[in-house]
């Protein structure tokens, strides 16, 4: 071979390489292109513009977002979001590490029960938001029958009280998530080297020295990662409210994802819901940046 065609063959070894990552790369980057950026950028334009989806956009510049901060609904359903999110995630993250650190064991059938615990992840939300319905039933439903019997008499309305739907969907949603973030703990628990628990013993560290110096620690990333899935799947919660108490009672419940379909959807002002949306996602894309950077500030 020639030193002039090295050079040439080199070029196209180069050449089939990239066609090959990109071959494997491009079905997703349409998928993606089409599915998620082309609304995306559509979504951001929208929310300059007043549109009913039957007459020409209007470009009106930032009235939309100005009559967004002036709209008691938008404060209502933000301030609804954060009672939710700061209820779901704590929560979820507490119950499916304790879960993780329970099942984590090496005993027989062991399987059946992180089985059991991440089940309810995989079923139909529908399904769950209906049971749980009938269990929160104030005058039926079990969960008061059992308040009942412990000499409460006056128990909670649940969903049908101002006062306690919102806990209602929070324990809901705990009751859903927490299998599923389990496994990851699950994962991340069987990660950690044996011989830090080894060393921590010899140290003469118990069972909760061993937990909060050992295992928290050796979970930062897992519970790193955990924290932003909880955070924006807490920010964009709709079905569950939806199908349990459709933001009721009154606008109790009603969240930034709800206030979004109600405007564009039921009420038809797509310019005015898309810069709800635009709002929605801007908060959680700061919540979301300002985790990495306090993760990575921990990391140094």
């Amino acid at each position: 071979m020639t030193q002039m065609s090295r050079p040439v063959t080199l070029k196209r070894r180069r050449l089939r390489t990239a066609l090959v990552g990109w071959s494997f790369i491009l079905p997703n980057f349409l998928g993606f292109a089409a599915l998620t950026l082309v609304p995306v950028v559509f979504a951001l334009l929208l929310a300059f513009t007043d549109w009913d989806s039957y007459n020409t956009p209007k470009w009106i510049g930032f009235e939309n977002f100005g009559r967004m901060l002036g709209s008691d609904a938008f404060w209502n359903a933000l301030s609804n979001t954060t009672w939710y999110a700061v209820g779901h995630i704590p929560l979820t993250l507490a119950a499916s590490l304790g879960l993780a650190v329970l099942l984590n064991q090496k005993l027989r059938g062991i399987g059946v029960f992180r089985t059991a615990f991440f089940f309810p992840y995989v079923t139909s939300l529908v399904a769950v938001a209906v049971v749980w319905n009938m269990l929160f039933s104030p005058d039926v439903g079990p969960v008061n029958q059992l308040l009942r019997a412990v000499g409460i008499e006056n128990p909670p309305g649940w969903t049908s009280s101002t006062t306690w739907a919102m806990p209602a969907l929070v324990i809901t949603s705990v009751w859903r998530d927490m299998g599923y973030y389990m496994v990851l703990y699950l994962a991340g628990l069987q990660a950690i080297p044996a011989e830090l628990y080894e060393a921590a013993r010899i140290d003469g560290a118990g069972a909760w020295k061993r937990f909060w110096h050992v295992t928290v620690p050796s979970l930062r990333p897992t519970t790193f990662f955990v924290l932003v899935m909880l955070t924006i799947s807490s920010f964009k919660v709709f079905d569950l409210v939806q199908i349990m108490t459709e933001g009721g009672p009154g606008n109790s419940t009603q969240v930034l994802s709800q206030l979004i379909f109600r405007e564009g959807i039921t009420q038809g002002r797509f310019g005015y819901s898309s810069a709800i949306s635009m709002a929605l996602f801007a908060i959680v894309l700061i919540i979301t940046l300002a985790q990495f950077r306090l993760q990575r500030r921990n990391e140094r």
